[in-house]
């Protein structure tokens, strides 16, 4: 039940933005996540919104214009391994897409299983 955020500088078209999320929804279904489980949004800002630190923390190549957030919000308890094995499978298929590793960032937040209604104000786990 991840809830994905992907924040870049406006301009992408629909296509690319579908083709990362495919990415990002097939890292997940590696690591155990039903394919049918996809939430996903997008945020473009424009380039005054969105600041960053071009070469943190110590790149030997600074940051592009390409420069992608990905947010990965779950349940909590998905172990370091895990999280591990959706980066491994994620970065090489961004990369094919022409998204380098340095532009890429990636966070995982977590709460608890009571913090879900996906529906009719239903909890499901709780």
């Amino acid at each position: 039940m991840p809830l994905i955020t992907v924040t870049s500088v406006k301009g992408r078209t629909a296509e690319q933005k579908r083709k990362i999320g495919d990415a990002v929804q097939a890292a997940l279904v590696e690591s155990g996540v039903p394919a049918k489980d996809r939430f996903q949004r997008f945020l473009d800002l424009s380039a005054e919104d969105f600041l960053y630190d071009t070469q943190y923390p110590d790149l030997t190549e600074p940051r592009s214009s390409q420069f992608t957030i990905i947010e990965i919000l779950f349940s909590v308890g998905r172990s370091v391994k895990v999280k591990k094995k959706i980066l491994g499978s994620l970065l090489p298929q961004l990369s094919a897409l022409g998204l380098e590793g340095k532009d890429v960032f990636v966070v995982f937040k977590e709460t608890a299983w009571e913090n879900w209604a996906f529906a009719n104000g239903e909890i499901l786990h709780a």
